[in-house]
């Protein structure tokens, strides 16, 4: 595991290199592979599945704002797939960590089936919510050049939400909604936590722009 785990890295810390994007980084992946590797340990997952599908779940970059989001998740697994094959990774776990990597996508809409895909699915959503989520979704609105947020209806209290045109919309359509979608246990109980931080942050931004 060691050894994959280096090549996962080296591979990954290379991708981000040549396409920066800070939402998106190798810290990004460093954190969801850590989360879920504690998420993995309090499940019972296999780790065999878990580690390789949360180094590798976006192993091809594409931008939020590529029209091929929705299937950016089916690309980065079977992109996946043919890394692992050339590292001689055990033929056993493909199926599962295909799968594991195409349902972790908010866009995907794909339901996670096995417990190892839960976990990853899980966390990475945990690194979309909470402090890191609302510099995540920051550090996105300036390399998308949107506005942080509307400037007659900053919260979204008389129209719909557009996080293609201000960034505090994408809490209203997707980060709020994300604890309740969370899969296991564990990792409810961390999303508890981080909701928390994102109602404090927007009732803070509240106060100050109006």
């Amino acid at each position: 595991m060691q050894s994959i785990e280096i090549k996962c890295h080296e591979y990954m810390d290379e991708l981000c290199r040549q396409n920066p994007d800070p939402s998106h980084d190798i810290l990004h992946v460093n954190r969801v592979v850590q989360l879920a590797k504690k998420l993995a340990a309090s499940e019972s997952a296999d780790l065999n599945v878990v580690i390789p599908a949360a180094y590798l779940h976006d192993c091809v970059y594409i931008s939020k704002t590529d029209a091929r989001r929705a299937e950016a998740s089916k690309i980065s697994a079977d992109r996946c797939i043919e890394l692992l094959a050339s590292w001689n990774y055990p033929e056993k776990y493909y199926r599962a960590i295909h799968h594991a990597v195409q349902a972790h996508s908010f866009s995907a809409g794909v339901e996670a089936q096995s417990l190892e895909a839960r976990v990853v699915q899980d966390a990475d959503r945990l690194d979309a919510i909470g402090a890191i989520g609302i510099a995540r979704c920051l550090a996105f609105s300036g390399v998308a050049k949107r506005a942080i947020y509307h400037s007659q209806d900053p919260f979204c209290e008389t129209r719909e939400p557009d996080d293609r045109t201000n960034t505090v919309d994408h809490f209203f359509i997707k980060l709020l909604k994300l604890t309740e979608k969370l899969n296991t246990p564990s990792a409810r109980i961390e999303g508890e936590k981080r909701l928390q931080t994102m109602k404090i942050f927007l009732e803070s931004l509240k106060a100050e722009i109006t």
